[in-house]
């Protein structure tokens, strides 16, 4: 394996000291004679502008929240409503710095981030390219609302179009720009370069880094910038994926035409506030938050603290910092100063600071400040002003006329069952680029590939099993359906920790180091939000990313990346996105309480989440092979027990070429007429043991099915089974309370209750910690709980003595304990 770095100990324990470098604050000094050389007549007058579209935007929300009705029109608006007023210098001075290519994804604060965007957009991009961006979004259904009587340009109507568009999707219209799924926190429009803003604090500090890594891999132009609020840098999620973006590997290990460090901006509305606790001085300890910098790198990420009341100060300091990642130098934090001068959200009485403290910065408001600047440095009037204030409200009002009135702009009808198209995009792509793929040697040259072809891909041969050594095995299923995707789609990255040299946690990955560049198969740093997070970035941009998480535990580390971001942003995107990623997880055993769960139930109950189980190579292969070629999440999930195992079920051995099995339908691997039994992962090899029992000692025919998958789930030979046998046992090695078989079971029981001769039989683990190996019989199922279960609950076995209680009264009795 190739080792490309090496640690000497008399350079690691050579004497010295760290040097910190000064970090600016507020440093920006420009004269106005200066800033007139810099901006025009009309670039004062755009930034005013764009700043009383974004205030007026905002306070009609504001008003119809708190008093149901602006200007005499009435409106309840049930959803929330958290306001940037106060802080829209920030946003429009960081738009201004900022071209098309340029994205952003951003805060639950986001109206102002997304206005401000677009307007800046509008301004850059061709009439053309703006009229068909219009023209061809969602079939034109926004834009039909706005160009109806409309007289201007096309830029005049892209603003009524970006507008409107918001307010649409912030009521929850199907005109809306996400057709109303997304709503106030999640609103966004990436032909503008405005990708998801997040309602979960800081939940774009570990997605954003994604998005940066694909420009590097697939050498996209622009930066990718991370709007999050100052109370966000008390997220975990936030420190991982700045150190994710901070990887040395990427200006010490990539390809150097890459690029170098990824094009990330972390940039900080620092507002003084999360929600109503105060971050300087109580709630955090960094005091200027351009600190945080200097823990990261020793760039300190070209770290800077500006004014973001000036929004001259804001455009110099986001053009200085995108410079920086543009040569590769990345990644950069900006403090951006600022205050919230209206509530958390409406219903926020800012009980937590005093009204002198409100009352000084409603004095100091940035925008009355700006256009005092253009009037006194004659600049521009007054009375030009007072005209693009009159004509920005009036479009601004119109605009919310129109997206409030539910006969021009309806809301979603459940009866169009649209939701249910988005939720899985369920299309197969077999590479989102058109480049060649990048590889360091030929395939046929590889060692580990050619000592794969060299396998018997049958665990017999000629009536004889074969030696392991020789046995093609679960990995090398793996392997080759790594592979094969990586050979057909470009953008292909997969990252995790041990990924490379390692060859995965589990060496399925073993041969690619020497196969692949460092930038289409990384380690990561030991951070799982990180690693989802990214892969959810990656994606949303136009990505194929595979992740890998050690062990199933560590889902535990990455919630909000699985359950908040991978699963939810085509269904919140209004079927815009794609969210081809494929997120690798082992199932462990034998290490005990924090390696050893099986937490099939927790992804399964997450709308949004394809949950795959394979247990055998040929399934292992197929599935991954569909998994890779599909345009939605999946959680693929591989059993720690099964790694070295090899085929014993499709008789004609593991095909060496490509083939798919859909995820979703379900393999009989036993026939039988008397019972059926239902197995989720490797529970499929007691359930197989317990049929021949069955049958060698009771003359019983179990057939048994292994489900391979359970969202989505194909019932029909499961019914079909299930009616014939009229019995039915479903086994998971996942603790048995809250089971993923309890929902099938469930469900068999309503799609078959007239042929069950008796309730369907759940058998999971003890609904205990899962303890040390020497005890792991103890807690798993075992193949004598099948049988003590269908002696017990379902037909007692002739002569069979059970050898643990699993009758229903012990089942009442653990339940009441809670074990």
């Amino acid at each position: 394996m190739t080792k490309a770095l090496e640690i000497y100990p008399e350079i690691l324990f050579a004497k010295g000291q760290i040097d910190f470098t000064p970090i600016p604050v507020n440093a920006y000094s420009k004269s106005l004679a200066e800033e007139k050389k810099l901006f025009s007549k009309d670039d004062f007058v755009t930034i005013y502008h764009d700043m009383m579209v974004l205030r007026t935007f905002e306070t009609i929300i504001n008003e119809i929240k708190l008093k149901g009705e602006y200007q005499g029109v009435k409106y309840n608006h049930a959803g929330p409503a958290h306001l940037s007023l106060g802080q829209e210098c920030g946003a429009v001075g960081q738009a201004y710095a900022l071209d098309v290519n340029d994205h952003i994804f951003g805060s639950h604060r986001s109206h102002s981030e997304i206005l401000a965007k677009g307007l800046s957009a509008i301004r850059k991009l061709d009439d053309a390219v703006l009229d068909k961006i219009m023209r061809d979004f969602f079939g034109g259904a926004t834009l039909k609302v706005v160009e109806k009587n409309f007289k201007g340009s096309v830029k005049d109507l892209a603003r009524h179009f970006l507008i409107y568009g918001a307010y649409a999707e912030i009521f929850a219209r199907t005109t809306g720009f996400n057709k109303g799924w997304g709503g106030s926190m999640h609103a966004f429009f990436t032909p503008f370069g405005i990708y998801p803003n997040n309602a979960i604090v800081g939940g774009s500090g570990s997605v954003s880094p994604g998005a940066a890594l694909f420009k590097r891999v697939n050498r996209k132009p622009g930066i990718v910038v991370c709007n999050i609020g100052d109370a966000s840098f008390g997220c975990g999620p936030v420190w991982e994926g700045m150190m994710f973006a901070a990887m040395a590997q990427y200006r010490n290990l990539w390809d150097k035409e890459l690029g170098g460090g990824l094009p990330l901006l972390v940039n900080c509305f620092n507002n003084q506030y999360g929600m109503g606790g105060q971050t300087n001085g109580e709630t955090m300890g960094y005091e200027l938050l351009a600190r945080i910098g200097a823990g990261v790198n020793p760039e300190q990420m070209h770290a800077e603290r500006v004014n973001g009341y000036n929004p001259l100060a804001v455009i110099d300091a986001v053009q200085r910092k995108k410079q920086i990642l543009l040569e590769g130098r990345g990644p950069v934090l900006l403090d951006v100063a600022t205050y919230r001068i209206s509530g958390h959200s409406p219903s926020d009485a800012s009980s937590y600071r005093s009204k002198e403290e409100l009352d000084r910065w409603i004095a100091a408001d940035a925008i009355p400040a700006f256009a005092k600047k253009i009037v006194d440095g004659k600049i521009a009037s007054q009375a030009d002003l007072d005209k693009v204030s009159a004509t920005v409200q009036d479009l601004v009002f119109d605009m919310f006329k129109l997206a409030i009135d539910k006969d021009i702009s309806p809301y979603e009808t459940m009866e169009s069952k649209f939701i249910e198209t988005v939720t899985f995009s369920n299309q197969k792509i077999e590479k989102f680029d058109d480049r060649a793929p990048e590889f360091l040697q030929k395939l046929e040259d590889n060692e580990q590939y050619k000592r794969i072809q060299a396998k018997e891909r049958f665990f017999e041969k000629d009536g004889k099993p074969v030696p392991k050594m020789k046995l093609y095995n679960y990995s090398d299923a793996v392997f080759e359906a790594m592979v094969h995707r990586y050979g057909i789609d470009p953008t292909m990255v997969a990252f995790g920790e041990e990924n490379r040299d390692w060859g995965g946690a589990f060496a399925c990955y073993r041969g690619l180091t020497e196969l692949l560049p460092y930038h289409r198969l990384f380690n990561s740093p030991i951070s799982e939000a990180a690693i989802v997070g990214a892969a959810v970035g990656y994606a949303l941009c136009g990505g194929r990313a595979v992740a890998e998480l050690m062990y199933c535990d560590f889902l535990g580390r990455a919630g909000d990346e699985v359950f908040n971001q991978l699963s939810k942003w085509q269904a919140m995107s209004g079927g815009i996105l794609k969210m081809p990623v494929v997120l690798r997880i082992s199932v462990g055993f034998k290490y005990g309480a924090q390696h050893s769960q099986d937490w099939t139930a927790m992804v399964n109950h997450i709308p949004g989440l394809k949950v795959v189980y394979p247990v055998t190579p040929y399934d292992a292969k197929g599935l991954l092979n569909s998994a890779l070629a599909g345009s939605d999440p999946v959680i693929f999930l591989e059993s720690q027990q099964l790694y070295g195992n090899g085929e014993m079920f499709h008789q004609e051995g593991v095909p060496e070429g490509y083939y798919e099995i859909e995820i979703g339908d379900p393999d009989v691997k036993r026939a039988g007429k008397d019972l059926t039994i239902i197995t989720f992962g490797p529970a499929l090899f007691k359930a197989l043991d317990a049929a021949k029992k069955l049958e060698a000692d009771h003359g019983i025919s179990a057939e048994v099915i292994d489900l391979r998958s359970v969202n989505p789930l194909k019932y029909d030979k499961i019914i079909e089974s299930v009616k014939k046998t009229g019995k039915v046992v479903l086994v998971n090695e996942a603790v048995e309370r809250g089971n993923v078989m309890h929902n099938i079971a469930a469900n068999i029981s309503q799609f078959c209750f007239d042929y069950l001769d008796a309730p369907p039989v759940v058998i999971g683990a003890r609904n205990w910690v899962s303890p040390a190996a020497e005890l792991e019989s103890k807690y798993f199922p075992q193949t004598s709980w099948i049988l003590d279960s269908i002696h017990e609950r379902i037909m007692p076995l002739k002569g069979y003595t059970p050898t643990s209680n699993r009758s229903l009264g012990e089942l009442q009795r653990i339940n009441t304990l809670g074990v």
